[in-house]
């Protein structure tokens, strides 16, 4: 039996936040904590270690932007949806600077978000529609402007292979069946790319070969 994907869910609207934690866990996602601030959701997150964290960004005082940082900090192996009422361009690129591997707003459907759920839990970066074009931007932005020389870690072709792809916007299974290799050897050249660059998910990656112009080849 194929293990449930954990989730938390962190809202300051309690009947909002119970809705999406009832909805998931009625399409057999494994709802192990809910939480209505920053802090709580820092500790609980600590705590239960779910696989996806669903963050608004609108906690009352608080700041779903500085949860998200710190949970990606404390928590590696969880990764951070972002499900927020707004689509403000600022929003977006400030949550994915923070670490989260993907954003929809709250006007998705239940069956966009439990796609979203299990993509971001599969390490794919999840964007609503016009928002992955917007990220990529800036990231392009970025890197026309003037850096630092450094040395890049050295990758193998493999690996280099498989980041091109991700620049393209290719979920894992897709790069799989591009490649005629399995989906856990793409998520292995994935890892393993991320431990040598130092990077936290797909769409920093994908940052990455922007930069260093492997989206274009």
């Amino acid at each position: 039996m194929t293990k449930a994907i954990s989730v938390m869910v962190v809202d300051d609207h309690p009947m909002w936040r119970d809705g999406v934690a009832r909805d998931l866990g009625e399409r057999g996602f494994d709802v192990r904590a809910t939480a209505g601030d920053a802090g709580a959701a820092v500790r609980i997150a600590r705590t239960v270690t779910p696989d996806v964290v669903l963050m608004d960004l609108q906690l009352g005082d608080e700041s779903g932007v500085d949860a998200t940082r710190q949970i990606v900090q404390d928590v590696p192996g969880t990764r951070v949806l972002v499900l927020s009422a707004s689509g403000a361009h600022s929003d977006v690129l400030e949550a994915v600077k923070a670490g989260a591997s993907g954003y929809l707003v709250k006007s998705a459907s239940a069956e966009e978000l439990v796609d979203a759920v299990n993509r971001t839990a599969d390490g794919d970066a999840v964007f609503t529609a016009g928002l992955a074009g917007l990220v990529l931007g800036e990231y392009r932005r970025m890197a026309a402007a003037p850096a630092e020389a450094e040395a890049a870690p050295k990758l193998t072709d493999r690996e280099t292979e498989v980041l091109r792809l991700v620049a393209k916007g290719m979920t894992a299974r897709q790069i799989a069946d591009r490649l005629v290799l399995s989906h856990r050897t793409v998520e292995n050249h994935v890892q393993s790319t991320l431990r040598k660059l130092q990077l936290h998910n797909r769409v920093e990656l994908a940052r990455y070969a922007i930069e260093h112009g492997l989206d274009a080849e």
